[in-house]
């Protein structure tokens, strides 16, 4: 199955759990090769987004991106932007909208991403 912006990365959430969706299409497809790629560091991040999004205190594999990457606009309105070191250059970008419960996988990178060099 394909999927696109606003569709949920499944399953869908348990109790007390955060919605996971995707931002863009370039996440769905982006999460696809990660999968292929890492499936069971990514099965972990896919974990840590749905359970605990913004872990106290971050750790240097899962942390509150920095600067002008530290928050992001997401229909109109801004939100901390975190990222998952899922392999040695695999990342994910995310926001995460504590009211509803959502988290909004923005960006995958199978390698280090340039915008953090």
């Amino acid at each position: 199955m394909s999927y696109g912006r606003n569709d949920p990365v499944p399953p869908p959430p348990g109790p007390g759990e955060f919605d996971v969706r995707f931002s863009c299409r370039d996440a769905a497809e982006g999460w696809e090769q990660l999968c292929k790629h890492a499936a069971g560091n990514t099965l972990v991040a896919w974990q840590a987004m749905r359970t605990n999004p913004a872990p106290v205190p971050p750790t240097k594999r899962h942390h509150q991106l920095k600067g002008a990457l530290a928050t992001a606009v997401r229909n109109g309105r801004p939100f901390p932007q975190w990222q998952i070191e899922v392999t040695g250059g695999g990342r994910l970008w995310y926001l995460f909208d504590v009211d509803a419960r959502t988290v909004w996988l923005r960006c995958v990178y199978i390698g280090h991403p340039k915008a953090t060099e």
